[in-house]
């Protein structure tokens, strides 16, 4: 029998989650994903754009900078506050909000182009979630996502520490919505072209150690699954990622250069019949 997951349990503890360890700190790293997406959604000047689950704010800002009117929205305080100092400090006019990625606060069509890069893809419902997407972008305006993918390092990554600290049981992965034919899925018919392309960002540290004590003291997953562990178990869990690096790590020096594969989805919401 299938066990149902309390998905309002699930998301209270996934606000602690990412609002432990330094989140921004990781999102300073893959801030070039957030770029592409701007680009490959082509955003005009002055069009409305929302930023779901924003994060520190690397789409809304990247979004900022092509003229754009936008909204990051986060249900994590502390992420918001660092998203509004980055803009503050660039002089880009963009408006941070707690918001809930399920429930968006915002009427239908409120956006001409709604993004997330790694963000809604951790929502617990991910049909909800997705099909507010859908709802507070205008007929005929642009869904852009960027999402890590089942089979790329962080799929391995995620596998890794659910073999010592399992997810709760009955939730759906997160990195299926880096699956084609699972964004399709949930967008669905509302969105008509679709176009998806698998990239990569490649992550780089001196040594797999120093990449295992990155994410360990940042990455609010990893940090707390280590947190969830008895004392005498959390060394096995920093060796399968020291070796999970060192199976991914394609540097031909002493360095580490590890791909981790993502799916970008630009979508275009059916326009209203004539």
């Amino acid at each position: 029998m299938t066990i149902a997951p309390d998905l309002i349990a699930v998301k209270a503890r996934q606000q602690v989650t990412w609002a432990s360890g330094d989140y921004g700190a990781v999102a300073a790293l893959i801030h070039p994903i957030s770029e592409l997406l701007v680009t490959a959604a082509d955003l005009s000047a002055g069009a409305r754009v929302l930023d779901v689950a924003t994060g520190s704010g690397n789409a809304a800002i990247a979004a900022a900078r092509c003229g754009c009117v936008v909204t990051g929205v986060d249900y994590v305080p502390e992420l918001l506050g660092r998203g509004q100092a980055r803009a503050t400090a660039e002089r880009l006019p963009v408006t941070f909000v707690t918001g809930d990625a399920e429930r968006l606060a915002y009427a239908d069509g409120s956006f001409d182009a709604v993004l997330s890069v790694v963000g809604v893809m951790f929502a617990p419902d991910q049909e909800r979630a997705a099909s507010e997407l859908v709802r507070v972008c205008r007929p005929g305006g642009t869904v852009a996502l960027a999402s890590w993918t089942p089979q790329g390092f962080i799929g391995d990554l995620f596998r890794t520490v659910g073999r010592h600290v399992p997810p709760p049981a009955g939730l759906r992965p997160p990195v299926e919505w880096g699956d084609e034919g699972r964004v399709r899925e949930l967008l669905g018919a509302a969105v008509g072209e679709l176009r998806a392309v698998r990239r990569e960002f490649v992550f780089r540290f001196g040594t797999p150690e120093e990449f295992a004590d990155f994410f360990r003291a940042n990455y609010g997953p990893t940090l707390k699954a280590f947190e969830a562990l008895p004392e005498e178990r959390r060394p096995d869990l920093y060796a399968d990622l020291v070796e999970l690096v060192r199976a991914h790590n394609r540097a031909t020096d002493a360095t580490v250069r590890v791909p981790a594969e993502y799916l970008e989805v630009v979508a275009r919401r059916t326009p209203d019949p004539a």
